[in-house]
């Protein structure tokens, strides 16, 4: 019987993640599964617990949403510790590309039975950032930019907030120039965003590329380039299905390696939670994580 700790951001998502496990963990225990909860007091103290608990040879659960879950997974990505998720946040975006189920029940299963899958994740650099590991994607743009205004959003939650954001965002974007290097093979590039994707969503359930899987080896570049602006707001709504990536404004790249630099001090994401600018590289590690799906 696997043996679980759960890391919970008290102070991220109010009470959600801790209603959430709470669902979780009476069925795990009902099972005979051991599990303890560990509250972290920021982003940094959940890795250390989550490394902490990995090198005990226990499965970690993130509950919240997909900042938690990058950093989480992150911390144990080459580790071969087990990672599990209690998806409780905003956008919960890799835990849907892991297709995992919402019923308490149906989790609880996955987290018990299911045998782990090997995915892959992201190395981050920059020279804010020396060197961080992310499950979902890196993109810089305007995407950033919304992402920084839904996180400092008080009155909205959820898709609500990253739609609110987005608008906001939009409306005060100019087109950047970028250098795009994928494989050290060069591209330029002017436009909105340039997203480095392992998973196919982002922004709350937004599928900004369809094609990407996370165990692959490889990342999906998705670029945008310069539109009207209500043009940009049909595709924003697109990004619901994926049918952006047919409009001609729409590129996607492959490759192992990118590096992304602009012709200003664009800002930069990563899972919702690094805020800064460019350039970065964003490097595909294969494999790198066992994660329960």
């Amino acid at each position: 019987m696997r043996q679980f700790t759960a890391i919970v951001n008290p102070t991220a998502g109010g009470s959600a993640g801790a209603a959430a496990l709470l669902r979780v963990a009476r069925l795990l225990r009902e099972e005979g599964a051991e599990l303890e909860t560990e509250y972290s007091r920021s982003l940094a103290h959940a890795q250390d617990l989550a490394r902490q608990a990995g090198e005990r040879g226990r499965v970690v659960l993130a509950v919240g949403g997909d900042g938690i879950a990058g950093g989480i997974g992150g911390a144990l990505s080459g580790t071969g510790s087990l990672l599990g998720l209690v998806p409780a946040g905003r956008g919960n975006d890799f835990a849907r590309a892991l297709d995992l189920p919402s019923d308490p029940s149906a989790l609880a299963r996955v987290l018990l039975h299911h045998e782990p899958r090997q995915v892959d994740t992201i190395e981050v650099e920059s020279a804010v950032h020396s060197r961080t590991v992310v499950l979902g994607s890196v993109y810089a743009g305007v995407d950033a930019l919304a992402n920084r205004h839904a996180n400092h959003a008080r009155l909205l939650r959820g898709a609500a907030s990253y739609y609110a954001g987005g608008l906001r965002a939009v409306a005060t974007w100019r087109a950047a120039t970028y250098r795009v290097t994928v494989d050290g093979e060069e591209h330029g590039h002017c436009g909105y965003t340039v997203v480095a994707a392992n998973s196919a969503y982002y922004g709350s359930g937004r599928m900004i590329a369809p094609g990407a899987r996370v165990d692959d080896g490889l990342l999906d570049v998705v670029l945008i380039r310069a539109a009207p602006r209500r043009l940009f707001f049909a595709l924003m709504n697109e990004l619901k299905s994926g049918a952006h990536v047919a409009r001609p404004e729409v590129r996607i790249l492959r490759g192992r390696e990118i590096r992304i630099e602009s012709d200003r001090p664009v800002p930069y994401g990563a899972d919702g939670e690094v805020d800064a600018v460019l350039p970065v590289t964003a490097r595909v590690l294969p494999g790198a994580l066992s994660v329960l799906c």
